[in-house]
């Protein structure tokens, strides 16, 4: 792409050279003459560092000598859309590798790729330009909407269904049984998992992250939300359009997460809590099995609870070891004194 298609896609205000060559992105330290970089000032008055890049996307009101300049209001933000298409991953021919297992009932519509030792089974179906990578597997009946990506290993069991533009990452699995066990007497029974999965479109799931199935009714995930690596979402929860949660986020059985909530790496929630909308959870954070936080609020610790509140509890924290050799300081003054 040029740098002037670059600026109209992201609504920049283009200085320099419009028809440069743009090849792909690097940081503003190490990009090249043929490169895009971006920069955000951290200090006003600051101006953009020396590079190499032949083109920057930066705010409204950098100017500098040198590389072609994009301005934009959300130099961040634009950058991000830059990306996806000066780095559009290459398309695959469609056709179906000679090492994958097709079953003879399942549906594949036009311009899909299946990779080689994949797995499709009976009755299954992907829709029209989706992706299936190496040693992916779909169960009996799985469903893959248009224009998916499902990498490497993702394995999608029977009764799931995957909106349009959903992207599984690498060992995800979406529909293996839930958590879901009855105590006999002295032993545990397996309690048979019947239900679901059923996520929107544009959903992304990261790499080796699972999505249990639910145990009667469906899971269920809304448009636009975005999964991890190695985060987990029990049976039977239901999470809302948009949301984001960063590493190793567990969800027991029956969460409920509302539209547009953030929960922040290795954040626990306990069976049957609800995350309201809007919510920014922090990380490492425990929300208790039956707690809600409500919406819009900013939550942190364990058990979590309001950010201020929770920040001036660690303060309190913070100063004991001054409390106690004051304690200390005082005790002895107290002997010292009666001992007179």
């Amino acid at each position: 792409m040029t740098a002037g298609e670059i600026a109209a896609l992201v609504e920049g205000e283009l200085v320099g050279d419009a028809s440069l060559e743009v090849t792909s992105v690097h940081s503003l330290e190490k990009a090249g003459k043929s490169q895009l970089a971006f920069w955000e000032r951290k200090r006003r008055g600051r101006d953009l560092p020396a590079t190499n890049a032949g083109c920057v996307i930066v705010d409204r009101r950098t100017r500098a000598a040198g590389p072609t300049l994009i301005h934009s209001s959300h130099p961040r933000r634009a950058f991000a859309k830059a990306i996806r298409a000066v780095m559009a991953p290459a398309s695959h021919p469609a056709g179906i590798a000679p090492s994958a297992s097709v079953a003879s009932s399942a549906r594949i519509a036009e311009g899909v790729y299946i990779g080689p030792l994949a797995v499709i089974g009976a009755g299954a179906s992907v829709g029209r330009g989706s992706v299936l990578g190496p040693h992916v597997y779909l169960g009996a009946g799985a469903v893959v909407g248009r224009d998916c990506r499902l990498h490497a290993a993702a394995k999608v069991h029977g009764n799931v269904r995957l909106g349009d533009r959903t992207t599984l990452h690498a060992g995800a699995v979406v529909g293996a049984d839930g958590f879901g066990f009855v105590f006999e007497t002295d032993h545990y029974e397996n309690f048979l998992q019947v239900g679901g999965v059923e996520i929107g479109d544009d959903v992304e799931i990261g790499a080796n992250s699972c999505v249990d199935r639910g145990t009667l009714d469906d899971t269920r995930i809304g448009s636009g939300t975005k999964l991890d690596n190695l985060v987990h979402v029990g049976h039977n929860c239901q999470i809302g359009r948009h949301v984001v949660m960063a590493a190793q986020v567990g969800l027991s059985g029956g969460v409920v997460v509302e539209d547009y909530a953030v929960l922040g790496g290795q954040a626990g929630i306990g069976e049957r809590a609800r995350v309201g909308a809007k919510v920014q959870l922090g990380g490492q954070s425990g929300l208790l099995p039956d707690k809600t936080l409500d919406a819009g609020g900013a939550f942190w610790g364990t058990p979590a609870r309001p950010l201020r509140e929770q920040l001036s509890r660690q303060a309190l924290v913070n100063r004991l070891p001054r409390l106690r050799d004051e304690v200390s300081r005082l005790r002895r003054r107290i002997e010292e004194l009666e001992a007179s």
